[in-house]
């Protein structure tokens, strides 16, 4: 089985799944949400049929020499159209910058400062609270992200004692040990490696240059290094040449499907029957 999913402005997401199917049993329609595509009057009725929004965090850094600086953002939005064409819930236009400084000297990197990315972050929120908005899942597409989403969701945590968030990678569900990526000795130096550029392959192969594609023996280490300290090509992960679109997009339809299945259990979760949620009868 073949379907299209449909996201804003024209573009359109090859996906194996079921899709009208698995939108029936997850709360979606089978198309996705974009919040940039509703009027304000249209963002205040969502918001009251359904408070929770998933943000899309990527970043535009170097992916070596045969992907584009896009590749954090472009999957993360593509997964997070996909679950929100499967639950329902709305997604933001992707934060396309994140914490990519420790690439070091390759070119095309725009980095923040993580403490940059948590005020965004916080701000982005704020404004989406004021609108209604109660629960969060922050979608990352890059694992140096990582600290500052979990410090973003903590401060909000207790910002607004009534609302959710919850910051995970849109393979977080897979879950991770599932995820072949071709890589042994990963951790956060895991990069334009098998798994992203067969997912790019499939998402966006015009976008690869698979002449110019090179791999990087994964070594074991203690610490985590700049990319630039550890790889000559700003690729880490070995196999990168025998990259495909049919691998990417099964790889692509599990992260889709892992997580709105999360999703969607997490947005009808009931809240703590010990705490009183404010703004709540008694």
């Amino acid at each position: 089985m073949s379907s299209v999913i449909t996201g804003p402005t024209g573009l359109t997401i090859p996906t194996a799944l079921d899709v009208p199917e698995l939108a029936a049993q997850l709360g979606g329609t089978g198309t996705p949400r974009p919040w940039e595509d509703l009027t304000w009057q249209e963002a205040e009725t969502t918001v009251a049929g359904q408070d929770a929004v998933i943000i899309p965090v990527g970043a535009t850094e170097q992916h070596g020499p045969h992907l584009p600086l896009a590749v954090d953002t472009r999957i993360c939005e593509a997964v997070a159209l996909g679950v929100s064409a499967l639950t329902g819930v709305p997604v933001l236009p992707p934060l396309s910058f994140g914490v990519s400084a420790s690439h070091g000297d390759f070119a095309g990197t725009v980095a923040l400062r993580p403490e940059t990315l948590i005020a965004v972050v916080e701000d982005v929120i704020d404004s989406l609270y004021a609108c209604g908005v109660r629960q969060f899942v922050l979608l990352n597409g890059h694992i140096w992200n990582n600290g500052a989403l979990d410090v973003s969701a903590e401060k909000l945590r207790v910002r607004h004692r009534d609302a959710r968030v919850r910051a995970l990678g849109y393979v977080t569900m897979y879950p991770g040990p599932e995820v072949d990526g071709h890589v042994t000795y990963g951790r956060a130096l895991m990069h334009a490696n098998h798994f992203e550029t067969s997912v790019m392959l499939h998402l966006a192969p015009e976008l690869v240059r698979m002449d110019r594609a090179t791999s990087h023996v994964d070594v074991d280490s203690f610490w985590d290094y700049r990319m630039d300290q550890v790889s000559e090509t700003g690729v880490w992960g070995r196999d990168v040449t025998e990259a495909d679109a049919k691998h990417g997009q099964a790889e692509f339809d599990r992260c889709v499907l892992t997580t709105a299945r999360a999703v969607s259990t997490a947005v009808r979760e009931p809240w703590p029957s010990a705490i009183h949620r404010p703004g709540t009868p008694t």
